[in-house]
């Protein structure tokens, strides 16, 4: 399974496409988001991420309000959940803008929306879609989405795998064009989070769902879950992205900086060097290794004409030359007869025998 972007393929065997999510970190300022997207393209990303939602149509004031207090990683918010989302969410007009920006820098513009009228908004800006976490259960959402016949990111934190079941069968009978994304939607930035990850998980979606593409959306700052997550086949991989951890706002905190992010893809490039073919065989930069590391048979005392080989006969060592009869091959040399006299240290060669 692969899907286009653009230019780009992503599945198994191609490199990890890597999604900054800039979110809110745009701190209501469009200069700032353009800035976010080039330090983003500069650190090697491949998308710049956004996400459009509008306070009246993701969150009930009410509803949040009667819940007694603000709990989770809201807990530590001065301005009420309603406010929060009010101030981080991106004016409709800066659609055209950010995508032009992501266009001149080189870098593919996306966003998550989080209501109808957004959804339809963005389909003639982008070439994907994300669903966050907590859209899951909302089938008509995903639905909507999937039907713009482009290449879906679903993230499925903070749920069952029976919800995720429900979502995939919905969006497959429409659109094959799925990446499944493990996640976590712990957003505290706390330590404790990384026992919390389950990047298994993404064995268990490689099981069940074996046509869609694996990723991984991650809130927490070390390589080591992004590594993971490759290793056991993740090729999307989504993190925020910051400038600063040390600005004010709802993202800020676990989102990673251009340096570390760097520092992310780097590693990431080495490892899918390194974790190469399925295939063994003799690596090329091992073929003098062969040589120099194996054993191969040997005389061990000078041999005269006519002697027939006993074990005592024969050494293992090394090098193995070219043409000698390998260790394993031991058993069937003794008995066999030496065709003309051998100095002691002499390799074997079928062609030194008789019977």
């Amino acid at each position: 399974m692969e899907i286009q972007i653009g230019s780009r393929k992503i599945g198994l065997n191609h490199p990890t496409y890597f999604i900054a999510d800039i979110a809110a970190n745009h701190d209501g300022d469009l200069q700032r988001a353009k800035m976010l997207i080039r330090l983003a393209k500069e650190a090697g990303a491949d998308a710049a991420k956004f996400q459009n939602f509008r306070a009246p149509q993701i969150v009930s004031d009410y509803g949040f309000r009667a819940l007694g207090g603000q709990v989770s990683h809201q807990a530590s918010w001065k301005k009420s959940v309603f406010q929060v989302y009010q101030e981080a969410s991106i004016p409709f007009e800066w659609t055209g803008v950010l995508k032009e920006e992501c266009e001149a820098v080189g870098i593919d513009y996306f966003s998550a929306p989080y209501d109808f009228e957004a959804i339809d908004m963005l389909d003639p800006y982008v070439e994907m879609y994300k669903a966050g976490s907590g859209e899951i259960d909302w089938i008509e959402a995903l639905e909507r989405m999937a039907r713009k016949g482009k290449p879906f990111f679903v993230a499925t934190g903070a749920s069952t795998i029976g919800e995720v079941q429900r979502a995939v069968h919905a969006i497959l009978k429409i659109n094959p064009q799925l990446v499944l994304m493990q996640c976590n939607t712990n957003y505290t930035a706390s330590p404790e989070n990384y026992d919390h990850l389950h990047i298994n998980v993404l064995k268990t979606y490689a099981l069940m769902f074996p046509n869609v593409i694996l990723g991984l959306s991650d809130h927490t700052h070390a390589l080591a879950p992004v590594l993971g997550a490759v290793t056991l086949g993740a090729r999307v991989i989504e993190r925020h992205f910051t400038d600063s951890n040390e600005r004010e706002g709802p993202d800020h905190k676990f989102a990673m900086n251009p340096d570390h992010w760097a520092k992310m893809v780097e590693e990431t490039r080495l490892l899918e060097r390194a974790l190469g073919s399925t295939d063994k065989f003799i690596a090329d930069n091992e073929r003098e290794t062969v040589i120099v590391q194996r054993r191969c048979l040997r005389a061990a005392r000078d041999i005269k004409a006519g002697e027939v080989f006993t074990r005592d006969m024969i050494d293992v060592l090394r090098p193995a030359t070219p043409g000698a009869i390998k260790p394993h091959e031991i058993e069937a040399v003794i008995g066999t007869r030496a065709l003309h006299d051998l100095p002691y240290g002499k390799e074997l060669r079928w062609t030194d025998l008789g019977a």
